[in-house]
């Protein structure tokens, strides 16, 4: 079983403002200024939030001219997505197992 590690997706998506920041990204790629104008933080603040999507690789970023423009990065929000699916097949499955057994009035 894996461990904690720094970086981790869940980690980063455990503040409400880095969640905010993924649903604007979701809409469309946007630059830092872009973000903190739909937020109510600074641009610098909106920086450090990327800097955590960004190791978490949730995000990337690309050069545009002097700014750079973020954007969801695809394979860190599946590899979220497939987590997810495998938490929620185990849970049924234990579901499974538990409505499977004889109760005790069936017996």
């Amino acid at each position: 079983m894996e461990t904690y590690q720094v970086g981790d997706g869940w980690d980063a998506l455990g503040d409400p403002t880095r969640r905010a920041i993924l649903a604007c990204l979701a809409d469309r790629p946007r630059a830092v200024g872009e973000i903190a104008a739909e937020l109510p933080i600074s641009r610098p603040a909106v920086s450090q939030h990327l800097k955590v999507l960004k190791d978490a690789g949730l995000v990337t970023d690309r050069a545009a001219g002097t700014r750079r423009v973020y954007r969801l990065n695809p394979a860190g929000v599946a590899a979220l997505r497939d987590q997810l699916d495998t938490f929620w097949n185990r849970a049924l499955a234990a579901y499974q197992d538990v409505t499977d057994q004889p109760t005790e009035e069936s017996s």
